[in-house]
Order: C-alpha cells, then sequence, then structure tokens
C-alpha cells in the first residue's frame, strides 16, 4: 500500500504543474484505512492527525471515508470544517491553546477539547460559561518527562498534566456545570511500528482513565491513545504488523469490557503518519551532475525547504530515479537540493541509478510532515503545486506559489502604514 509513480505520469506530472511537486494518491490512504480499521477492535475509533497532512482535499477524502480529525490549531479547526468534517467528530488537542481559539473551539460544538493544564481548563470553563455552552472535555496526562528521542518531547515534557493536577482538574471538571468530562488523553511516542509497545499505551492509558473516573465517579466516555503508528522509511525497516495489532488490541478491548467505568467509553487512535505517508512522494528535476569524493553529486530543484524532515532527524527517506530506461548502471550518489546550506540533501552515497541532468527523482514516504513541516520561504524559491490522484485522474488541490505572489503582499518604507507616536 504506497503510491505507484510510473515514469510517464510522473513526467506528465511534472510538465502539467512544474517541480519540484507533491503528489498523493489517495486510493493508498483509502487502502491504508481499510487495512487499519480492519486491526481495531469494535470500539475503537480514528481521527486523523491533521499536522500531518492539512490539505484540504486530502482531510475532505479522509471526512468522506467517515475518519474524523485530531487538530491542534485554529487554522488546523477551520481547515477540518471547511474539509467537511463533522464538528463532533473533531478534537481539539495541544498546548498553547489562544482564547480565540478555544472560544472558537466552543462554539463550533466539538466532540472534545483535550486540556493541557488547570489554567487552561479553568480559560475553557470561563468561555464556555460566557457562551452558555456544555462543552466536553478531555485531561491531558503527561509523559512524566519521558524522552522517547524524537523531536516529540525533545527531552523535556511540556504536554499535559502530572497526577495531582489531573486528579485536581478531573475534580473541578466533573462538578462544573459547563464542563462534560468525557475522560483521558495520552500520548506516548512517534513512528512505533512495535505493537505490543502500541497496546500496551493504550491499555496503561484506559487504566488511567478508569482509575480517574472512579475519583469523581464518573464513568468514561472517551478515551484519547493520540497517534504514534509509524511506517518504515528505509528497505531494512518493518511495517508495522497489523495481525500482531490487531491480537494486541483485542486483549485491552476485553479489559475495557470487563471494567466498570469503561463499560461505554469509546478509544480514539489518532493516526497521521500511518495513513498517509506512505501515499505521497516529493518529484524534483535533477539540474546538475557533478563528481565528488564519495561519488556522483545529483543537484535536484527540489530540498529540504520543502521536505524538511531528512535534515530535521538526520534520516535518509527512501529515493526512486524516474528514468525513461532501465538500463541505468548503479552508483554511490548523493542527492541535494538547491539551497547553501549542507544541510540540504536527501541522501549521502545512496545505491541510484546513475542519474541524469533533466531526470525526475521521487522522495517516497512523503505524505506526511512533508509540505506541512517544511520553511518554504528560505532562500525564496517557488512552493511546490500539491496533487491529488483519485480513480485514474489527477487533481490540482493547491497551486504553485510564485515568490513574486508573496512580494506582493509585502510593503517597503515608502508606503507607510500609519503614523508613529513622538515616544
Amino acid at each position: 500500500m504506497r503510491i505507484e509513480l510510473p515514469q510517464p505520469l510522473a513526467e506528465e506530472l511534472a510538465a502539467t504543474y512544474g517541480t519540484p511537486l507533491y503528489v498523493y494518491d489517495l486510493d493508498v490512504v483509502a487502502q491504508r484505512v481499510d487495512a487499519l480499521r480492519a486491526a481495531l477492535p469494535e470500539r475503537f475509533d480514528l481521527a486523523f492527525a491533521v499536522k500531518a497532512n492539512p490539505s484540504l482535499a486530502v482531510l475532505a477524502h479522509l471526512a468522506g471515508l467517515g475518519v474524523g480529525a485530531d487538530v491542534a490549531s485554529g487554522g488546523e479547526l477551520e481547515a477540518a470544517l471547511r474539509a467537511g468534517v463533522a464538528p463532533q467528530r473533531i478534537v481539539f488537542t495541544g498546548p498553547g491553546k489562544r482564547d480565540d481559539e478555544l472560544a472558537r473551539a466552543v462554539v463550533a460544538g466539538l466532540g472534545a477539547v483535550t486540556v493541557e493544564s488547570l489554567g487552561e481548563l479553568e480559560r475553557v470553563a470561563q468561555l464556555a460559561r460566557s457562551a452558555a455552552r456544555r462543552v466536553p472535555v478531555l485531561l491531558r496526562a503527561s509523559s512524566g518527562g519521558h524522552d522517547d528521542g524524537s523531536i516529540i518531547t525533545a527531552g523535556f515534557d511540556k504536554f499535559g498534566m502530572l497526577l495531582d493536577d489531573l486528579e485536581r482538574g478531573a475534580r473541578l471538571a466533573a462538578a462544573h456545570p459547563h464542563l462534560e468530562l468525557l475522560g483521558l488523553h495520552a500520548f506516548s511516542a512517534s513512528n512505533v511500528r512495535d505493537a505490543a509497545v502500541l497496546a500496551d499505551h493504550a491499555r496503561t492509558t484506559l487504566v488511567g482513565a478508569a482509575a480517574l473516573g472512579r475519583l469523581v465517579d464518573v464513568p468514561v466516555r472517551l478515551v484519547d491513545i493520540g497517534g504514534g503508528l509509524g511506517i518504515p522509511y528505509a528497505d531494512d525497516e518493518a511495517p508495522l504488523d497489523l495481525a500482531r495489532l490487531r491480537t494486541a488490541l483485542a486483549e485491552v478491548a476485553a479489559y475495557a469490557a470487563d471494567e466498570p467505568m469503561l463499560a461505554d467509553a469509546r478509544v480514539l487512535l489518532e493516526p497521521g503518519r500511518f495513513l498517509l505517508g506512505p501515499a505521497g512522494a516529493y518529484l524534483s528535476r535533477v539540474l546538475d551532475v557533478k563528481a565528488a569524493p564519495q561519488g556522483s553529486v545529483a543537484i535536484v530543484d527540489g530540498g529540504i525547504h520543502h521536505l524538511l524532515r531528512p535534515a530535521l532527524l538526520g534520516q535518509s527517506q527512501r529515493l526512486r530515479l524516474l528514468a525513461t530506461d532501465d538500463e541505468r548502471p548503479i552508483g554511490a550518489v548523493s542527492v541535494a537540493g538547491p539551497l547553501c546550506t549542507g544541510l540540504d540533501r536527501f541522501a549521502v552515497g545512496a545505491s541510484l541509478g546513475l542519474p541524469r541532468r533533466g531526470d525526475l527523482l521521487a522522495v517516497l514516504d512523503a505524505g506526511a510532515y512533508g509540505f506541512t513541516e517544511s520553511m518554504p520561504l528560505f532562500l525564496s524559491h517557488p512552493m511546490p503545486a500539491e496533487v491529488a490522484l483519485r480513480g485514474g485522474q489527477a487533481f490540482l488541490v493547491r497551486p504553485r506559489l510564485e515568490p513574486a505572489e508573496l512580494l506582493d503582499r509585502q510593503r517597503t518604507l515608502a508606503e507607510p502604514v500609519r503614523a508613529v507616536a513622538d515616544s
């Protein structure tokens, strides 16, 4: 279940929409949704982590498949609503929510607002009272400073509440007339490909939710176990074993069925990378090829300003040379972008068909945390178009954006906006 880009199709898309270019195969997304659902017990639901890919076309496609949305900002909330995700299928998570974002969530009638602190819980309560609404809330548990070695924790914990605050928050929410305590939210780690680890986290979170429910004598209605379902980025990495995940989660569901506090609880899973990563590719055109001590170096017109993950994590992604012939000799090839920094590279000494100027190169597994995690303003290159494939047709879902279009929104000192008072 991965995007396939035959060379003729890739060339047609590149000629039509320019390079660099993001391409997403929505039929692959649907296959991955179906495969994951088949591994989940009946009480489990899906909410797509919008941060992984906030394209309206992607969100609308997932909404059509009955997948909800996990949003982490007011902008992501607006994207989910515009894409047709039902408000009751949206959960709002993440630290640092502004009052205007929380107010929008209160008025929209979301399925849940995850609160990260006692202070945030009090702000939600005040906004709910002002709007004469009753807002469903989840309390987010801290990981206790656990460092999963990823950019998620970064060596410290900015997310959620420790046990004392969780208990205080549960008492406050349970007693407040404008809050509805649903249950617990907890996130474990990112890009996990071990089914046992994912299932252990699910069970631990359910146990914690039941304990919190007993504390305030409120049955748990929702437990959000976060996302973290991983994908392989290299050929020697094994994918998540969905058969093992099915068996492990069945045991978790059996525990929940025997726990009175969880009798009617739904369990929410927030996949992002798992659903979209393998469905996307980033296309770029080879501009130059030259010799170097480590082998050939191919300079392409795309780089880490559009796909930052390889530099951010120091981890290469799979590359495919989309050449017109299949007889290219294999050699050590480094692939670098056009930016004025040595960090701008997709591979060093990779075993690859030797590219030539004009060839297309595809970076695979780029459907999640690609464009959305990039820094497109660096060096003022065009921003790539995004194209979605579905049912054998290609759809332009985000047009290419030229630097001149961004310059049109700027001003010089010759165009004062307002007078500044003397100080």
